[in-house]
């Protein structure tokens, strides 16, 4: 299982510079006063002084995001690269921000603190080769009463492949990967890379919910939403709102999901 992980943080460490310099992430005019437009700040309340942790931060731009809404910010994320830009934006920014390099299930051990809450979004569970070792991490590193949340593209989608309606996969979770071999990134289309190789893992929206209550979680909500926050499928039409839609098909197939849950 390490080869495949160490294939994908070859291939994030060297989206790094790729996403620095994208029109995407829009570094160049990234500030404390502006917040990404996908943070779901209604799930999770007023954050202010709350303890949070963002797993799979990346480069820290919604990490920063939270640290501006009043969050006392963690991020963590295991692409050495992405921590340090992570860290170079937030000194840049005077924000208050710790930024960790560790895989999610050596964060309990690296951190040996608790959480009041704990984040992660967007194109993150598909990196994982496995849910329980990540459910039983975000159980440690909560405190008693704090609260978890996970927006993410909805598991129905693996079942197709660059054009929705065409069958190309599986609703359900296999051990081997799907390796892909390609450049650019949801970034950066046209970037060439020389790390192509990456190896994504599906997980149905059961495998989510058993992982988290076997660790100890309960789940206080569970919604599906007919939109994306990306162009996944060409024909994707994209509204004033920001998010992607399908025209033909609106409000018919789940594209994302988020879930809340709590430790008791």
């Amino acid at each position: 299982m390490n080869r495949y992980v160490d294939l994908n943080r070859a291939h994030w460490d060297e989206l790094v510079p790729v996403h620095a310099r994208s029109a995407a992430y829009d570094l160049a005019h990234f500030d404390a006063r502006r917040s990404r437009e996908w943070l779901d700040q209604g799930s999770l309340g007023d954050v202010r002084g709350k303890r949070l942790l963002h797993l799979q931060c990346h480069i820290g731009t919604d990490t920063l995001s939270w640290a501006r809404h009043g969050a006392v910010v963690t991020g963590a994320d295991f692409s050495p690269p992405a921590i340090e830009l992570a860290r170079e934006l937030g000194t840049k920014l005077r924000l208050e921000a710790e930024f960790v390099c560790a895989e999610i299930e050596r964060l309990p051990r690296v951190l040996e603190r608790h959480f009041d809450l704990v984040y992660t979004s967007y194109g993150v569970l598909t990196w994982l080769p496995d849910l329980e070792p990540w459910a039983r991490a975000i159980s440690e590193l909560l405190e008693r009463g704090g609260r978890f949340y996970v927006i993410d593209t909805h598991p129905f989608l693996g079942l197709f492949n660059d054009r929705f309606g065409e069958f190309d996969g599986s609703y359900f979770h296999s051990d081997e990967p799907l390796v892909y071999i390609a450049d650019g990134s949801y970034a950066d289309r046209d970037a060439v890379l020389e790390k192509k190789t990456s190896c994504e893992w599906q997980h149905a929206l059961s495998d989510v919910v058993n992982a988290l209550t076997g660790a100890g979680l309960r789940i206080d909500a569970l919604r599906e939403f007919p939109y994306l926050m990306f162009q996944r499928f060409p024909d994707m039409v994209r509204g004033e709102d920001g998010w992607w839609r399908l025209p033909d098909s609106e409000g018919r197939f789940p594209l994302l999901f988020s879930l809340l849950a709590a430790k008791p």
